[in-house]
């Protein structure tokens, strides 16, 4: 009796503190960039570096995870719109006056390219050590086969600015652009052709969701525009994004799991390759310009005034399993429990609105946010993977509109 009645003590308080720490984080968390330039783009070499750049030849890098972000000389001050890393050491940055630059030391130190041409470059991205392409202001584009020492311009049949340039092989590759256009080629940028977007708004990013589905990809762009191919841009469909403001980039982690950032700290999220997209709370009113996952879990998104947030729930899938309306909130035992590595975690909303599932240790600590989006009513289950926890015994709690409820599960490694 004195143990049970202990147990139950310690569960009572335990649940105390969960409630007064369930609106005391976000999924997405705030971190110090030293700067209230613009960020326009992050890319991470590894976990822990990454690297973010803007206005005014702004470079910020990161050894940690962005626990520390400190000031790297970049020897320009023109704006500064794509960063791109081959490997740990070699890295591109393109920008504003035709700027390009590159580093072979990790960013210690960077020293022009002849870029050939004026105009904007908002892009730059290379498909190996010595083969690049870069795109920008009206219509540009053009290519390096020997890293970078001369670049060669490319006929893109169009006096458009362009955004985006993404290739999934040597030869095959998209650019996106203003009113809408796309070009394609097939032939390592000799030719460019023209599909059709069926949108006239312009196209800010487009890109693939993993290297083994070559004839999918998806375009984001002003107005919450969203469009999806799934016969390499033979046609392309609109999806329905659930916002209105202009998104700027889109990443994929795996599985179909996708993240697209923009206007006034937007990001919405997709689970299902992109058939339903929800929003997420960035905890920031400013606008977001890049998005970028090293690892599945661990996401990091930068924007405007030196904006720089991060994520460690980037593993958790939401899967909407019924869009019929509960009679009650209800949250359910994890299934299999005990588990490892994954369990399921199935809950219940019969008003739409905005949910969090958080998991907690033993001690009250919070381990990880699983879910923290608006979502409409209907039955849910949250896949999760516990691979980097230890085994124990852990709580998760849900928390949508004046419902709360906790659970236990145990994780047997």
């Amino acid at each position: 009796m004195k143990n049970y009645f202990t147990l139950s003590k310690i569960s009572f308080l335990l649940l105390v503190f969960l409630s007064s720490l369930v609106y005391s984080q976000q999924a997405w968390v705030s971190q110090v960039s030293g700067t209230n330039n613009d960020l326009l783009s992050v890319y991470f070499s590894n976990c822990n570096t990454g690297y973010a750049v803007g206005e005014n030849g702004t470079i910020r890098k990161t050894i940690n995870g962005g626990t520390n972000w400190t000031g790297v000389t970049s020897g320009t001050s023109n704006d500064l719109f794509e960063v791109f890393f081959l490997n740990p050491l070699t890295g591109y940055v393109s920008g504003s006056n035709g700027t390009i630059r590159k580093t072979t030391n990790g960013g210690t130190s960077w020293t022009a390219q002849t870029s050939g041409t004026g105009n904007t470059l908002y892009e730059i991205y290379f498909t190996n050590m010595n083969t690049g392409y870069v795109a920008g202001s009206g219509g540009t584009i053009r290519k390096t086969t020997n890293a970078g020492t001369s670049w060669v311009s490319q006929t893109s049949g169009t006096g458009n600015d362009l955004y985006e340039v993404h290739f999934v092989f040597d030869n095959i590759g998209y650019v996106v652009g203003e009113n809408g256009i796309i070009r394609y080629t097939t032939n390592a940028g000799a030719n460019w052709l023209s599909q059709s977007s069926g949108t006239t708004n312009s196209l800010l990013d487009v890109r693939f969701p993993n290297s083994s589905i070559t004839y999918m990809l998806y375009a984001i762009g002003v107005n919450g525009t969203i469009i999806r191919t799934t016969n390499s841009g033979v046609n392309w469909n609109p999806l329905v994004s659930g916002t209105t403001n202009d998104l700027y980039e889109v990443h994929f982690t795996y599985a179909g799991v996708g993240y697209a950032v923009g206007e006034n700290g937007t990001i919405v999220r997709t689970t299902n390759g992109g058939a339903n997209w929800t929003q997420q709370s960035s905890g920031t009113n400013n606008t977001l310009r890049s998005v970028f996952f090293p690892a599945v879990d661990t996401g990091y998104t930068v924007g405007l005034g030196g904006v720089i947030r991060k994520t460690t729930t980037g593993f958790v899938a939401i899967n909407l399993l019924e869009n019929t309306l509960p009679e009650k909130f209800s949250l359910y035992q994890n299934y299999p429990n005990p588990f490892n590595p994954s369990t399921k975690i199935r809950f219940e909303i019969p008003e739409g609105g905005f949910t969090e599932l958080k998991l907690y240790d033993v001690s009250g600590r919070e381990i990880k946010t699983l879910v923290s989006e608006s979502l409409n009513a209907g039955v849910y289950e949250a896949d999760f993977n516990a691979i980097s926890l230890p085994s124990g015994v852990y709580f998760y709690r849900i928390t949508s509109g004046e419902f709360t409820s906790t659970k236990k599960m145990i994780l047997v490694k």
